[in-house]
């Protein structure tokens, strides 16, 4: 069964080009039937947090993003320390002595020859009596997978045929001298423990695919299916940091942005189908199809998401709204009629409020001509309110008063609403209601 993962670190809020990650696996296990792991990488105990492992659980589900199961590197240590051993034991995880200093100095004469700056292997010559004299000196070990000298090939979901010379890339380190682990071998042990078919990330983790795919080979036989997508970026091309706040999921939903918004510009921005509102992830999960992903850059405006998320908004129907509705005190016979009046004047949901606010609640009315205000009362129909009521009553009133165009309308929005523009009278008339409107006219807080 397809089963696919999901890994942020948590040191820091998602933002939406981690979102694009998520909505990548998380469509593609479910289009293929599979299942969706969230996995959180929190094997650098010093930075990770678990207000933020909670932040990312909860940013993920307000995006309808349900994970199937969630694990924790941190309680998965003797899983690493039995592939480490086991890689020690057949001899393809070796102790290295050089510093920093050392490396560094190493790589830039290796430069200054012409030479590619790839580790010389120099620690596979140590004896085990000059190991026991660099201990003693107190140096510790650091320690580096032994790569086979070969080309890496992979059909990438995204990239197509794909190959990576294995000669040409420095052994690299799975082992801090402290004994803590980086991220290669832990993702590794964790994708075959969890039976991970398909690696769905960004591009920028192509360069890791030779060296993942030895260690599968080694300690599992197999690799996964690889998918390296573009990553999102500002508009101006600028990377995205959880560190730096920006487009934090967190900040977009404080600030009204629709997650179905979210989910559709994650998804279809830097590929071949338009970006577009969706009704649902039912109907974005149709239409997904990673081989669409471009290889070019993936940009996004910010201004283009209020858009996306207030066109989102506009095109939701009540039954899908209904929940937030409720939630929003927006309840009764009448909420349906009220959702279809003005969901097409929202910017962000909370607008609800507002207008509810002028359809249910008490509203001081603005009287610009007293006079025109009481001859449009006089003329008001009597109950029921329909959605021509307004078109017979403004028609007659412009038959007696002369007025037309805004001279006619913009009176009467102030004094019915309180407010200079909103959603169209003609439906939000039945909503007040005859005594509502009747004392509105008069002047009277209604």
């Amino acid at each position: 069964m397809t089963c696919v993962r999901f890994a942020p670190s948590p040191t820091g809020n998602i933002h939406i080009g981690n979102a694009r990650t998520a909505f990548f696996n998380f469509l593609f296990a479910k289009k293929n039937g599979g299942s969706f792991v969230l996995r959180f990488d929190d094997t650098d105990l010093e930075r990770s947090r678990e207000e933020y492992a909670q932040g990312i659980d909860t940013d993920l589900r307000w995006m309808g993003i349900a994970p199937d199961l969630i694990v924790r590197q941190s309680q998965r240590f003797a899983l690493y320390d039995a592939a480490a051993q086991k890689l020690k034991g057949m001899g393809r995880l070796y102790p290295c002595y050089e510093t920093a200093d050392e490396l560094d100095r190493r790589r830039k004469r290796q430069i200054a020859r012409g030479a590619p700056p790839v580790y010389d292997r120099a620690a596979l010559q140590l004896t085990d009596d000059d190991r026991a004299a660099l201990e003693v000196q107190g140096r510790k070990a650091h320690w580096r997978f032994k790569l086979e000298e070969r080309t890496m090939h992979w059909k990438d979901l995204v990239r197509g045929e794909s190959r990576i010379e294995a000669g040409s890339l420095s052994d690299p380190v799975l082992i801090r001298e402290d004994g803590t682990y980086l991220y290669t071998l832990p993702s590794v042990v964790d994708d075959i423990d969890l039976k991970i078919t398909h690696v769905i990330r960004g591009e920028d983790h192509v360069t890791n695919t030779a060296v993942q795919i030895q260690l599968f080979e080694v300690l599992a036989g197999a690799a996964p299916i690889f998918g390296h997508h573009n990553l999102l970026t500002t508009a101006s091309g600028e990377g995205l940091s959880k560190r730096s706040g920006a487009l934090s999921i967190a900040s977009l939903r404080e600030a009204g942005i629709e997650p179905l918004a979210i989910a559709a510009l994650a998804t279809l921005t830097g590929s071949s189908d338009a970006v577009h509102p969706v009704a649902s992830l039912e109907e974005l999960g149709a239409a997904f199809d990673l081989s669409h992903v471009s290889r070019g850059a993936a940009r996004f405006d910010e201004a283009e998401l209020t858009t996306l998320s207030a066109r989102t908004l506009h095109a939701l129907p009540f039954a899908t709204i209904a929940p937030r509705l409720t939630e929003a005190g927006v309840t009764g016979a009448k909420a349906e009629s009220f959702w279809l009046a003005v969901r097409g004047n929202l910017e962000a949901f909370i607008d609800v409020r507002l207008w509810w606010h002028v359809v249910d609640q008490v509203v001081d009315p603005i009287i610009e001509d007293a006079d025109f205000c009481n001859a449009a009362l006089a003329l008001l129909p009597q109950e029921p309110l329909d959605l021509q009521t307004w078109s017979h009553w403004t028609s007659a009133i412009k038959e007696q008063t002369g007025r037309k165009g805004k001279t006619l309308f913009h009176p009467l929005r102030l004094a019915l609403t309180g407010r200079e523009s909103g959603p169209e009278l003609a439906q939000l008339l039945p909503l007040i209601g005859r005594p509502k409107a009747a004392a509105r006219l008069s002047g009277r807080s209604s």
